[in-house]
């Protein structure tokens, strides 16, 4: 951890291990994070054995598959991977798609016309019987299901959250 316990936006520090390790108040913890997806989403403990987990400014959480020394002043590290520090942590459409495979929860999958929807930014009320929050949303192709990014429902209502720069308008098949 860096000798400055604060939140730097120019700077990467590595999450602490556990709350006993922690310098800034606020900031979430590597048992915190993984905890975080193995509760909501059902990934295998050991899927984040590899990786480090870094903080930029305040709960732009980032992940990296190697290690360097803590603070790093660089513009990128890895991915983004989780926003924390609001009420409710959200994962990052990047850490969906490349995490999300390994889900057995929270994972709603949609019919073709649904996830063109989505996909294009549209809000839908699909048939959900499960957890209210942020879900994997995620679409059945070419014999298995894909993982296409985030959605948050609430209220009976599943919200797109994909980026805008990041929506597509897919043509359905001919």
């Amino acid at each position: 951890m860096s000798d400055d316990a604060s939140n730097d936006g120019q700077r990467f520090d590595r999450l602490p291990a556990t709350a006993d390790d922690r310098d800034v108040a606020g900031r979430a913890t590597r048992t915190e994070v993984i905890e975080w997806w193995v509760d909501r989403f059902g990934l295998p403990e050991d899927t984040f054995d590899s990786y480090t987990f870094w903080e930029k400014g305040a709960g732009k959480i980032w992940i990296f598959d190697d290690n360097l020394p803590s603070p790093t002043a660089v513009e990128g590290l890895g991915m983004t991977f989780l926003r924390t520090r609001q009420e409710h942590w959200k994962p990052t459409t990047n850490a969906v798609q490349r995490f999300g495979r390994a889900a057995t929860r929270n994972v709603i999958e949609l019919n073709a016309e649904a996830a063109r929807r989505f996909l294009a930014g549209e809000d839908l009320e699909p048939d959900w019987d499960g957890d209210w929050g942020y879900l994997i949303v995620a679409h059945s192709i070419a014999g298995g299901v894909e993982p296409i990014g985030v959605g948050l429902y609430v209220h009976d209502e599943l919200r797109s959250v994909i980026p805008k720069g990041r929506r597509a308008s897919v043509s359905p098949p001919e």
